[in-house]
């Protein structure tokens, strides 16, 4: 996406479900609830997710990433569409008609009970910017590609650190335990953009966070700082370095060293390493690493304070906990 045209405009999206045969049976058979309201002959829904909620809307929209496409100047075939559950953003070029793009839409909607969110479809070109899943993406008038977290995601990240921060049940350093996953999950959702500017960096909110810690009877400007680096753990970041699913590759294709080495790099320091030199493999079961199991340091020696490379292995988190109950039991 970097090499896109700054004239290159953007239809964003989203799919409401609508009451259908079809689509009420596979929500009422996927535990999907729903509030049902009565308008003249015709009944609508408004359905409350659940976690079946992305893979209903991916079956029902299966395919309709490929209602716009076009040949490139080598003969190509493009598709320039991204969806994720009911959220699509379509790639027009000038040339292309966006009015007849989103009438084939309906159409294709319309026969699986579903149409499209007028609210929520917008049209808009590169360089205005526009919002998706949780990043903000525009092309800047040297035609440089910029991505950074949205002002949405921000302020509704900004929220949990504060309850978190300002909640007078916790300690400085409970707090710090509970701000650790909350702010290195968001740190690495965004690796991918420009994070440099004061308020992607977070600078006002550590120093926040530190004044509250400080403020702690049991506490010094040390420790205090001790606790912020634990509470705000650094992840690398590289705008738009990100690296897109080779051909049409699926998790479920059967191809572990593929998946193995490319979900590898959703890890830093010297977990990253660790990996690399392992070759992607845990260095206790000689296994890949696939599907949602973590990878863990495992301290070789047993010294948990010993932070040599060459004191730390990476292992599957199932491997890990074997260790050490099989060292307790003896």
């Amino acid at each position: 996406m970097s090499s896109l045209s700054c004239t290159n405009p953007f239809i964003w999206s989203e799919v409401t479900m609508m009451e259908s045969p079809m689509t009420r049976n596979c929500h009422v058979g996927f535990g999907e609830r729903y509030e049902e309201t009565h308008q003249s002959q015709d009944w609508k829904v408004r359905f409350v997710p659940t976690p079946f909620s992305p893979l209903l809307a991916n079956i029902a929209l299966n395919g309709i990433e490929s209602i716009h496409k076009y040949k490139d100047n080598k003969g190509r075939i493009k598709e320039p569409s991204i969806r994720y559950a009911d959220d699509m953003l379509i790639i027009i070029r000038p040339e292309d008609d966006a009015k007849a793009i989103l009438d084939r839409i309906s159409v294709l909607l319309a026969a699986r009970g579903m149409n499209v969110s007028e609210k929520k479809t917008k049209l808009t070109a590169a360089t205005d910017g526009f919002d998706f899943l949780g990043w903000h993406f525009k092309v800047q008038k040297n035609g440089k590609f910029r991505s950074i977290p949205s002002a949405d995601n921000y302020k509704a990240f900004r929220k949990k650190v504060k309850t978190i921060v300002n909640n007078s049940n916790y300690g400085a350093t409970v707090k710090a335990s509970k701000l650790a996953p909350v702010v290195r999950g968001w740190r690495r959702y965004h690796k991918y953009c420009k994070m440099d500017e004061t308020r992607n960096s977070l600078y006002f909110i550590e120093s926040r966070a530190y004044k509250v810690f400080n403020k702690e009877t049991n506490q010094n400007r040390y420790t205090s700082k001790k606790l912020l680096d634990i509470a705000f753990p650094t992840v690398s970041y590289s705008e738009n370095k990100h690296i897109n699913v080779k051909g049409e590759k699926s998790p479920y294709d059967g191809d572990i060293a593929y998946w193995s080495k490319r979900n590898s790099v959703l890890y830093d320091g010297l977990t990253s390493k660790a990996l690399k030199r392992q070759n992607h493999s845990c260095k206790s079961c000689g296994l890949k690493f696939i599907g949602e199991q973590r990878v863990h340091l495992h301290h070789v020696d047993g010294n948990h304070q010993n932070w040599k490379e060459t004191n730390l292995v990476a292992i599957h988190q199932s491997c890990h906990q074997f260790i050490h109950m099989s060292k307790s039991k003896s």
